[in-house]
């Protein structure tokens, strides 16, 4: 009589492969599988978590410090951004304090990046730079597509300082744009409604500006035409995505993810052929998109484009989430930023089952086991919340079909977590007291 082959439960398989994570010392596995990867995307399920962030710290640190990572690459703007990259390699006029250049991020949501979580980061990125040759300092940029006329504005400084006989492409861009006065949302309509757009003029503007990429830099800022052509492009990506997003489908959600892996690929070539890039964004983004019902619906992210690109030289995807806790967000587009509460998971979901299984934080590695892979290869709910949250949607609101396994290659679950602490405070509230955490 033969016997039936062995079949584990998920809380076996669960156990068999969940390590704790409670310190760094704990993040070894996870640093041994990323072994000689040059490209670690780490996620989030919500943009307003401090311990997603401060785990991010962590492993940025010991990746930067361990295996020579060159950048760390954000879901953030890169004129904003860029100011960040100037102050850790101590540029000229690069500002006094991380507070100061973080301080200075207006667009909604401001938390996302001006929080003191990222502030002892980019402290730390500065005293890591400090004596290291400038061709070794860890640069830190801004990956999207939202900053129509930041970049615009900035490009025509340039010019301005560089190349006044461009400047021309560059009023022509601004002219066209000017009668939505900086409305995203008015040009949109206007495209839709009109078969006219300031698309020759932003590509022009683009094509002037790469004809310049010859000039000597300025400031002691050796990256400032980079810095220029990489504005000029990010006006034309977001020309497009903005002229697109009004049909509501999936072709913007492609336009801004597509644009930030070009940003990111054309980082990787500003580094030289060793470059190693850490990318910080939102599960949404970094987790596969194949792994979820965002590909049955036309739509490609970041990982999966990431992982068609550079699987050959390694690609690591790192996903978060978190059984319960608080969060900021905003209950809608541009609202104030609120403290809220993030219900407990409901039963079913990973989140659910790791907390019924584990109840602690945990580490999982699916590289490790091939049977438990299969398990986690199965489609449970994952939560993600965005900067608009409603706290009252109920406990299966917010929670993405999601193949764990096929979505990440590793995944961090938190049993509870606590809400960022942003720089644009009320009067009277101070420094968290547990800044700067150890980062």
């Amino acid at each position: 009589m033969v016997e039936a082959a062995y079949t584990p439960t998920i809380d076996q398989v669960i156990h068999r492969i969940a390590h704790p994570l409670q310190n760094q010392a704990h993040l070894d596995l996870l640093m041994e599988s990323i072994g000689d990867a040059r490209f670690v995307l780490l996620g989030e399920a919500t943009h307003g978590t401090s311990e997603y962030y401060r785990w991010r710290a962590q492993l940025s640190q010991r990746l930067i410090v361990e295996k020579g990572f060159s950048f760390i690459a954000v879901e953030g703007d890169w004129p904003d951004c860029y100011r960040v990259n100037r102050y850790i390699k101590n540029y000229k006029d690069a500002g006094e304090s991380a507070k100061e250049v973080l301080g200075a991020f207006e667009r909604w949501p401001t938390w996302m990046w001006a929080n003191w979580e990222v502030v002892a980061l980019v402290e730390w990125l500065r005293r890591h730079n400090a004596n290291a040759p400038e061709y070794q300092k860890v640069g830190f940029y801004g990956l999207d597509v939202y900053s129509l006329w930041e970049s615009l504005s900035e490009v025509t400084h340039y010019l301005e300082q560089n190349a006044p006989d461009a400047l021309q492409a560059a009023y022509r861009a601004y002219g066209c744009f000017e009668p939505y006065e900086e409305d995203v949302h008015a040009y949109a309509y206007a495209t839709r409604f009109v078969p006219t757009s300031c698309e020759d003029e932003v590509i022009d503007l683009l094509r002037e500006t790469r004809r310049k990429s010859h000039l000597p830099h300025y400031d002691g800022d050796g990256e400032a035409m980079f810095n220029a052509e990489q504005n000029a492009r990010v006006a034309v990506g977001a020309e497009r995505y903005y002229r697109t997003m009004i049909r509501g489908d999936a072709e913007s959600w492609n336009v801004r993810d597509q644009h930030m892996v070009d940003t990111l690929e054309r980082l990787a070539n500003h580094y030289g052929e060793t470059t190693k890039a850490i990318v910080w964004e939102h599960n949404t983004h970094i987790g596969d998109a194949r792994a979820t019902p965002m590909a049955a619906s036309g739509m490609m992210n970041v990982g999966q484009l990431v992982r068609e690109r550079r699987n050959d030289d390694g690609v690591v995807l790192v996903g978060f989430g978190a059984h319960r806790g608080s969060v900021i967000a905003g209950r809608s587009w541009g609202a104030p930023m609120e403290r809220m509460p993030v219900p407990e998971a409901y039963a079913e979901s990973w989140e659910g089952v790791l907390h019924q299984t584990r109840g602690e934080d945990t580490l999982l590695v699916f590289s490790e086991d091939e049977q438990a892979n299969e398990w986690f290869e199965q489609v449970r709910g994952h939560r993600a919340i965005g900067v608009v949250y409603d706290p009252h949607e109920g406990r299966r609101g917010g929670f993405v079909p999601t193949s764990l396994s096929r979505r990440y290659d590793s995944f961090i679950y938190l049993e509870e977590t606590e809400a960022l602490h942003p720089l644009h405070i009320e009067a009277g509230h101070e420094v968290p007291e547990t800044y700067p955490w150890g980062v």
